[in-house]
C-alpha cells in the first residue's frame, strides 16, 4: 500500500528543536495532511491533551441495548495505516451486530471537515497535543472527544533486537558494527529532517553515512539484514508493522532528539454518543499497546501478508488470532499505556 503521512508528525514533536517545513510523503509514517499543524509550537492545543490514558472511561458494552440506529460512516485518513486498521477494526465488530459501516477515505483536513459538518460520524485518528492541534482549534466545539486508544506515536531511530548498540548516541562508538550506515527515506520526510537537523549534530553521529532514499528501500534493507542476522541502524516510526514483521528495537533517546510521543484520539460528530451510545462506547474502550497495534498493521499492510488490499478479510484474520483481546475490548479491560516509564 502506498501510504503518505509523516511531515506534520515530525515538525510537532521537534518544534523545540527545529522549524520543519512540510509535505506529504508516499509511505511515511505520522504526518502532515493538506494543512495540518505547522511546526510553530505555539500550535499546540492544551498540553492535557498528550496525557490521556487509553481507554480510561471504558466499560462492558455486553450490557447495553443495541442502538436503534445502526448506520454509521467512519472516516479513515488516505495514507495513514492505523486510520485505516482501527476504521475496520470497529467496522468488524459492529457488523457482528447487525450494523451498516460505511468506510470513506480522506486526506485529515477534508476528513475533519465532513466530521464537523456531520457528513461522516467518527474518525479513529486524532493526533494530539500536537499533529492535528490546527484542526481541533478549528473545529474542537462541533466535535465529541471519545478518548484515546494509543499513547506512543512517536519517530524513532531502530536496529536489530541483538545488536549491541541501546541510545542513539552509541552509533558515533560503535557504527563499524552497523556498516557506518544510518538507513532513512524520503528527503522531504520530516523524520528524515529531523534525523539529519537534530538527532546525528545532538548526538555527534558525523561518521555515519545517512542513506536518504525510500521507506520501500528502507524497509527492504531491515528485512534483508535482519534476516541475514547482521546489525543495521534505521529510521522508524510508531505506530508501524515492522516492529511486528522484524525483530527491531528503538535506541534510546535521553536527549529527545527525535521528539516525544503522541496521543491517538477518536472523535465523533456532535450527537454520535446520543445517537450511537453502544457503538461510541465501543469506540471509547478500544486501547492498543505497541504489540497489539504493530501486529494488527503487519496482517493488515506487510507485503507478507495482505499488503493493504482486502482490508475487512485481513482485520477478520487478526480478530480470530486474538480472541482474549477482542473478549477484553467489549468488557472495557483494555486500559493501560504503552509509553515506557
Amino acid at each position: 500500500m502506498v501510504r503518505k503521512k509523516l511531515v506534520a508528525l515530525t515538525a510537532a514533536v521537534s518544534a523545540a528543536a527545529l522549524a520543519l517545513g512540510g509535505c506529504k510523503v508516499s509511505n511515511s509514517g505520522g504526518g502532515q495532511a493538506d494543512g495540518g499543524s505547522s511546526s510553530d509550537a505555539t500550535s499546540n492545543v492544551n498540553a492535557a491533551w498528550g496525557k490521556c490514558t487509553p481507554g480510561a472511561k471504558s466499560k462492558d458494552v455486553s450490557t447495553m441495548k443495541d442502538d436503534a440506529d445502526k448506520k454509521i460512516t467512519i472516516g479513515a485518513f488516505n495514507g495513514w495505516d492505523e486510520s485505516f486498521a482501527t476504521a475496520h477494526l470497529v467496522k468488524n465488530e459492529l457488523a457482528k451486530a447487525g450494523y451498516d459501516v460505511t468506510i470513506k477515505g480522506f486526506d485529515a483536513g477534508p476528513g475533519y471537515t465532513g466530521l464537523a459538518d456531520k457528513d461522516i460520524d467518527l474518525v479513529t485518528d486524532g493526533w494530539l497535543p500536537l499533529t492535528h492541534a490546527d484542526y481541533i482549534k478549528r473545529y474542537g466545539d462541533r466535535l465529541e472527544s471519545l478518548g484515546c486508544w494509543y499513547d506512543n506515536a512517536k519517530l524513532t531511530i531502530a536496529v536489530n533486537k541483538d545488536s549491541k548498540a541501546q541510545t542513539i548516541g552509541d552509533l558515533r562508538t560503535m557504527g563499524d558494527e552497523y556498516g557506518n550506515t544510518l538507513y532513512g527515506i524520503e528527503a522531504g520526510a520530516g523524520l528524515t529532517k529531523t534525523t539529519k537537523n537534530a538527532a546525528i549534530p545532538q548526538y555527534g553521529l558525523s561518521n555515519l553515512n545517512f542513506k536518504i532514499s525510500s521507506t520501500p528501500a528502507m524497509l527492504a534493507q531491515l528485512k534483508k539484514a535482519t534476516g541475514a542476522h547482521q546489525d543495521v541502524a534505521v529510521t522508524l516510526w510508531r505506530p508501524h508493522w515492522a516492529y511486528a514483521a522484524f525483530p527491531v528495537r528503538d535506541l534510546k533517546d535521553p536527549k529527545h532528539a527525535m521528539g516525544n510521543a503522541e496521543v491517538i484520539y477518536s472523535f465523533g460528530r456532535q450527537g454520535l454518543e446520543k445517537d450511537h451510545p453502544k457503538a461510541a462506547q465501543l469506540v471509547r474502550n478500544m486501547a492498543f499497546d505497541d504489540k497489539h497495534l504493530s501486529s494488527l498493521e503487519n496482517v493488515m499492510f506487510s507485503k507478507d501478508n495482505y499488503a493493504g488490499e482486502n482490508q475487512d478479510k485481513a482485520v477478520a484474520q487478526w480478530v480470530k488470532e486474538n480472541p482474549d483481546w477482542v473478549k477484553d475490548w467489549e468488557a472495557g479491560k483494555l486500559t493501560g499505556s504503552s509509553r515506557k516509564k
